[in-house]
Order: structure tokens, then sequence, then C-alpha cells
């Protein structure tokens, strides 16, 4: 998502986000990083698989399985799959181009969730809108 803002100064403002598939290494998140990869996860869904085949083909022929079972435990499987690709990081960038008067400038911070990036980009192009920069409360930092 790529949007185009005037700030205040007159500088125009380009803001960006785009999801990252990989979870950047930080500090906070160093335990989940020490995981031993994609193995263990698609193991279990494999195991799983696996369990769910067994079930069904030992099932006897006159066992009559309501419809709402069936969906009910395909929401279940597919609750944190859904779940772990809503809550994505976004990386949410607000550049500025180099004008006679000011220097080019670059903010760059993370928001995780895909409905909450949303509203952190309107809240940073009404902050340039206003007072010709991001929030330095928000999530965006200066880099150079």
């Amino acid at each position: 998502m790529t949007r185009l803002v005037r700030g205040a100064d007159g500088r125009m403002w380009t803001v960006r986000s785009q999801v990252q598939w990989r979870n950047p290494a930080g500090d906070a998140d160093f335990e989940h990083d020490v995981s031993g990869g994609h193995g263990p996860g698609v193991l279990m869904l494999a195991i799983v698989v696996v369990m769910a085949v067994v079930l069904v083909a030992w099932t006897p022929a006159d066992v009559v399985v309501p419809a709402w079972l069936v969906v009910a435990l395909v929401l279940v499987f597919l609750f944190f799959p859904v779940r772990w690709a809503v809550r994505r990081p976004w990386v949410v960038a607000a550049e500025s181009k180099k004008t006679d008067e000011l220097p080019p400038e670059r903010w760059v911070g993370t928001v995780r969730g895909m409905l909450t990036v949303r509203d952190e980009v309107a809240k940073v192009a009404r902050k340039i809108e206003m007072y010709s920069l991001p929030d330095l409360d928000g999530p965006l930092q200066p880099v150079d």
C-alpha cells in the first residue's frame, strides 16, 4: 500500500507499507528465533494429517458424521494458520524527497497486524499533513 501525502511545509511524502513474511530478529523475540526453523511445524502438520486419515479410514460405514462437526473441525484446524497470516509484521516507511531548503528524510517502523497497519498509515499521513513530520511517539523512527 502506497500513499502520497503533502506535508504542511509543502514537501511530498511517500508513505508505504509492506508485509514481512519472516519475523525480524529482535531482542524481545530472541526466544522465538532460537527455534529449529520450519521443521517442527512441518512435522506436526504431517502428524495431524496422518491422524486424520487414520480416523477417516477406521470409521465404520454406519457412523453418521454431522456436517456441523466437519465444519467445526475445519475451523479449528484453520484458526492458527489464519491468525499467523493476519498478524504478520508490516514495515511502514515514510520518505520525503530533497527540496531546495530541506534534506530528504526517511522514517521506518514495524506494525503488527493487517488492520492495525491501515490505521497506522492513516495516522502517519495525518501527522505529516498537519505537522510536516510523522509522530515521534508512534512506531516510525527517523533513519539516517
